[in-house]
């Protein structure tokens, strides 16, 4: 029995579908996660929904080190870093701040608040801009930058003036076995308040307003947002397909070893 023969028309089709499928698959973003903090971090992802985990939810960053993340053109999701993590503890809790569940790879968990938040809303398109913000709505433990590459100053969000955790009021503070102050809560976080987290009949910007806390995050950190209406909106949109995150980004200086995601 002879197999029927392609008329060029489904020919050109079938290689079309195949070429642009493989296409699909190349378009990805680079995330440079650079640990300039003098201590190890455990940097953490978690997708919104209907997106990958990637990089496996979390992995191992030293002191001095950057590691290549990469995700898909349109990845929405979060980032943050986990510090003074100690793994195999039976699923307790591993890590002073950001934890989740135990693990080192978070695996799409969302992170133990407060931590400091980069959410990403990446654009397949090209040439069409990508949003992102650092929050402290659930509040801070290590100041962060975000940029593209190459830098831009009207693509960067800027890091803080002064350590959060060292102005923290006592109410909001976060401390570790040893007493110190490893995280600094949000008002919303700490008091469950509906006036704090700007819900029900505090759910609109007119109503919600800066509280004496939020003006403590703010006047320290002020390219991020210290709370959910924050205004103007310290949010950046700029096409890239490279971003640079940085941890304690004045705190520690020398050369960088760059890590290739596994």
């Amino acid at each position: 029995m002879k197999c029927p023969k392609l008329d060029y028309i489904t020919l050109f089709l079938i290689c079309f579908n195949i070429l642009s499928s493989g296409r699909a698959d190349l378009e990805q973003v680079t995330f440079y996660l650079h640990n300039k903090c003098p201590f190890p971090l455990w940097p953490a992802t978690a997708p919104n929904t209907g997106h990958p985990v990637v990089a496996d939810g979390g992995f191992y960053l030293p002191s001095n080190t950057t590691r290549r993340v990469s995700t898909p053109a349109d990845w929405n999701g979060r980032i943050w870093a986990r510090t003074g993590c100690v793994f195999g503890s039976n699923g307790k809790q591993a890590c002073e701040t950001g934890d989740c569940e135990g693990r080192l790879a978070c695996n799409g968990l969302i992170g133990m608040p407060p931590v400091t938040l980069v959410e990403v809303s990446l654009q397949a398109d090209k040439g069409k801009a990508s949003f992102y913000d650092v929050s402290l709505v659930d509040g801070y433990n290590l100041p962060v930058t975000v940029t593209t590459k190459p830098s831009s100053q009207k693509c960067t969000v800027t890091g803080c003036s002064e350590d959060l955790n060292s102005l923290c009021p006592d109410e909001l503070q976060v401390h570790n076995k040893k007493g110190e102050v490893v995280a600094c809560k949000s008002a919303c976080l700490s008091f469950n308040a509906d006036n704090f987290c700007c819900r029900n009949d505090f759910g609109t910007p007119d109503k919600c307003r800066p509280s004496v806390y939020s003006k403590i995050f703010k006047d320290a950190c002020p390219g991020y947002y210290s709370y959910a209406y924050d205004s103007p909106p310290p949010l950046r949109s700029c096409a890239s397909k490279e971003f640079m995150i940085t941890f304690c980004p004045a705190n520690w200086g020398g050369e960088q070893n760059l890590i290739d995601e596994a």
